[in-house]
Order: structure tokens, then C-alpha cells, then sequence
């Protein structure tokens, strides 16, 4: 399928590579610590955001879904990647109709009350002229093209992802042509605010494996990050939640502005890196769902900047929706409900290993390894049902789990789990499950699409928690008032 480019445009490729010496990386380590300290008494359940983010029916992957309704990889798509709210990309240059393309877009998140999540991607020589180059032919023309896209915001909250790249890839642009994208960027943030106070501009900030916290917060003051609500990091790319939390902390903590906040992309990072790879890497999956409930005082949001599915420029043309990358995302993200048989899964009809454009001349060195590693799942149960607990990663004082059940007697068409907390955790987000909570005592019930399981099939479904002391795993289960033992 040819997406869309008004709508649906070209995704950059996101570099992945560290400049860091190694005395850098110990300042950052230190950074780290004293960040640690400066924001421990300032937790709280989320930063300034509120509220629950848009899903765009005509987004790429619900149009594939909405033709392809019989394909074998269609009911995984849909559960993991077409049901969850994600960034729409302003990136095909039209000066007549931005302004109503941002309108209808607004609107329709406006009508449901839900927040709208946009990317202007319009900058000249964007990509450092890469996989998704283009942009505005000038800096003038594209500050006329900002004014149109502010005109079409509205007054109600809405998110700004402005222009991936524009911070964290530089290396194509002379000191003067830096200063002019500055200047541009410091303008559209100072604009869209100008028309609209509600909306919520965010600044880029590449990831936690490119830039030290020390350069990216010089780049961001030079681009008006203080008249912003912050930055985002991870767009495009695949880094552990865990580790963009504590770069966001650094980064804020060498701004040294406690107004400003981050929002992370995790819509493909719940499998974390494949080593250096940026574009299309195999086996990654999708990440935490979209939220403001982020249990993390410097973190407004988790958002999905870069649809799932949506190719960076290898596997496909970047910014095309490729139904094998989607399935593969999701049969490995963490945004659960059960995978096929092995012996179901499509044989996958494009190898997304191959390199796109050369990258720069810099040796990255080997990715970082999570901060907080995952749990070991635990799994019980030899009678009439099991149940595999795992957290897949943590951060602070929150934390991301997934549950798995298999049901070992009758079918069954709806299901309950319930289980107790021996330490003090609270879930505050659930997908594929309706989660509650009577002080430690969990229940989760099925949702529509999820409540029917076979004899010998399983079920699955994630949440978000918070918790303090130590984050022990719950030991035992019931499944519909049966213990699974």
C-alpha cells in the first residue's frame, strides 16, 4: 500500500550511534545520580498531561486493516498496533492545505475528547538529506507553512512533536544554516503557543545512545526549548524506556529549568536495540501503550511517535506501511494479547536487514544495556491453569508487566484473574485487560476481544504499576476462583 503523504508521511531514519567519550559518559553517570537525588522528593503519578490520546481510524495501519480484514496477520495487527493511539506525521509540503488537514485532524480528536498527537516534519534539508529528505524549499517558506499549521490547532490541548531530526542530526548543516533552523524552530514553538496557549511543543532530543545529555541540552536551549513544554526522545528508534528516563533526567538536570518536561516514544521499544541497527531492525517489538500516566514526575507522556509497521527506509520506502513489520512488531511487543502458533506465523515477505543510505563515518560503540534489567518471569501452575508474571522493564518507582495465562480445563468464555501484591504496588494502566484494585488485592477481567480460551490456549494482557520498596512478584493466582497450582 502507497501511503498517504499528507497524512501518512516518510519516516526518517534515526542514526544510531554515541559521540560520548568516556569521561563524558562518567559525568553523565554522575548527572545521573545527582538527578536522582534533586528529583526524588518531586515523584508523582505523571508530569503536566492529562488525559487519554487519539486514535486515528485512517491511519495507515487501519486503512490495511479496514482492506485486508481476511489476512492471516490482520487479528494481531489490529489487537497490538491498529487499536492504539499514534502520532499523524505532517510531511508532504502543500502551503494551500495544511491548515485544513491540521483542522480536520484536530477536530476529529477534538470530537471525542481525546488529545491530538502531530509531527511537523517540515524543515529544509531534513534527514540530512537521508531517507525521508525534503522539507520546505526555504526557511521563509517554511515559516509561512508553520503560520498555516498553527492556524489549524484550535484552542484545546493538543501535542507537538516538532520536526524529528532537526536537534539530534546536524552534521550536514554549516554553523550559519544551524543558526537559521534554530531561529525557525524557536518561532514555530513561540507561534503555535501565540495561537493556541493549550497546545504542548516538545523539542528534539535524539535518544540515549546518540548525543550526551550535556550537547543535546545545548541544542535544545538554542532552539527555544525554554518558551517549551520540553522535548521528546527516542522517536524512530528502539532504546529501553528505563534508559530514556534517566538521559531525560540528565538533560533536564543540565538545563537546570524545572518547567520543562519529556515524553518518550515507546511505540517499538519493547524488545529494546538490536545492537546498532536503526532502520527496520528485526525482532523488536511494541512498547508501552500511550499514556499520560507515566509514575514519572519528569515524564509528561509515553506517546507512539512512529506508527508500528510504518518502514524506515529499508524494508520498504520510508514511511510505508509493510503488514509483515507490523506483524512482527506485534507478536513481540509487550502490548499483549496471545501470539499465534508458531506454526501460524506468515513467513515474512521482506528482509528488513538490509542497509538503505550509507551512515556517517562514526563507529558506534556497543548499546547500553537497559538500567533496570527485566525481571524473570514467574510462572505457576501444573493443574487446570497456569499463569506467567514477568516485568519487562522498570524505572524510578514504576514499573511494566505482562501476564500470560493458559488455561489447562474447559474452554472458557470470559475469565477473571485475581492475584495479591506482598509489597506496595498499584496498577494505574492496563491494556488488553480491565485491571482494578482493593488496596493489594488485583483483579483483572477479560476484555471483548479476549475472553474466550480454549483448553490448552492461553490469554494475555499488560499493565503499568507504581511501587515502592521492593517490586516482588505476586506468588499466587486464581483463575476464575480456581487456584492455579
Amino acid at each position: 500500500m502507497t501511503p498517504d503523504l499528507t497524512s501518512s508521511p516518510r519516516h526518517r531514519r534515526h542514526r544510531d550511534r554515541r559521540l560520548v567519550a568516556l569521561g563524558a559518559a562518567a559525568a553523565m553517570t554522575a548527572a545521573t545520580a545527582l538527578a536522582g537525588v534533586l528529583l526524588a522528593t518531586t515523584e508523582a503519578s505523571a508530569g503536566t498531561l492529562t488525559g487519554s490520546f487519539y486514535r486515528d481510524p485512517t491511519s495507515a495501519v487501519n486503512q490495511w486493516l479496514a482492506a485486508n480484514p481476511n489476512d492471516s496477520r490482520a487479528s494481531l495487527i489490529s489487537q497490538r498496533i491498529g487499536s492504539q493511539p499514534q502520532a499523524r506525521w505532517f510531511a508532504s509540503y502543500n502551503q494551500s492545505t495544511i491548515q485544513s488537514q491540521v483542522t480536520s485532524y484536530v477536530n476529529a480528536a477534538n470530537s471525542v475528547n481525546q488529545i491530538p498527537v502531530l509531527v511537523p516534519y517540515m524543515l529544509p534539508n531534513r534527514d540530512c538529506g537521508g531517507a525521508s529528505a525534503g522539507g520546505a524549499p526555504t526557511i521563509s517558506a517554511y515559516r509561512t507553512w508553520v503560520d498555516s499549521f498553527a492556524a489549524g490547532l484550535g484552542t484545546r490541548t493538543a501535542v507537538i512533536i516538532l520536526e524529528p531530526d532537526s536537534l539530534a542530526l546536524q552534521t550536514c548543516l554549516s554553523s550559519t544554516e544551524k543558526a537559521d533552523r534554530n531561529s525557525a524552530l524557536s518561532y514555530a514553538v513561540t507561534k503555535f503557543k501565540q495561537v493556541n496557549p493549550s497546545v504542548k511543543v516538545y523539542l528534539d532530543a535524539g535518544h540515549s545512545a546518540w548525543n550526551s545529555a550535556a550537547d543535546t541540552a545545548s541544542r535544545l536551549q538554542a532552539a527555544g526549548v525554554a518558551n517549551a513544554a520540553g522535548f521528546y526522545s527516542n522517536a524512530s528508534n528502539f532504546r529501553w524506556t528505563a534508559d530514556e528516563v534517566n538521559f531525560g533526567r540528565n538533560v533536564l538536570n543540565a538545563l537546570g529549568n524545572g518547567n520543562l518536561h519529556q515524553v518518550i516514544d515507546t511505540a517499538r521499544n519493547g524488545k529494546g536495540a538490536l545492537g546498532s541497527e536503526w532502520c527496520d531492525p528485526a525482532g523488536r517489538g511494541t512498547g508501552q501503550a500511550p499514556t499520560t500516566s507515566t509514575n514519572e514526575s519528569t515524564v509528561d507522556a509515553f506517546v507512539w511517535i512512529k506508527p508500528p509497521g510504518e518502514a524506515d527506509g529499508c524494508a520498504a520506502a520510508a514511511g510505508q506501511f509493510v503488514p509483515d513489520l507490523a506483524y512482527s512488531l506485534a507478536q513481540n511487543g509487550i502490548v499483549t494479547s496471545p501470539p499465534p502458533s508458531p506454526s501460524t506465523v506468515p513467513s515474512p515477505s521482506v528482509s528488513p536487514s538490509r542497509s538503505a543510505t550509507p551512515s556517517p563515518s562514526v563507529s558506534p560503540s556497543a548499546p547500553p544495556s537497559p538500567s533496570v534489567s527485566p525481571s524473570p518471569s514467574a510462572s505457576q501452575g501444573t493443574g487446570s491453569c497456569s499463569v506467567s508474571y514477568r516485568v519487562d522493564s522498570q524505572w524510578g518507582n514504576g514499573f511494566v508487566a505482562s501476564v500470560v495465562i493458559t488455561n489447562r480445563g474447559p474452554a472458557l468464555s470470559s475469565w477473571t484473574l485475581t492475584w495479591t501484591y506482598a509489597g506496595n504496588q498499584a496498577v494505574t494502566n492496563a491494556w488488553n485487560a480491565t485491571v482494578t484494585a482493593s488496596g493489594a488485592n488485583i483483579t483483572a477481567r477479560n476484555v471483548a476481544h479476549n475472553g474466550s480460551i480454549p483448553t490448552n490456549g492461553t490469554a494475555s494482557f499488560g499493565f503499568q504499576a507504581s511501587y515502592s520498596g521492593t517490586n516482588t512478584n505476586p506468588t499466587a493466582f486464581k483463575l476464575n476462583n480456581i487456584t492455579c497450582s
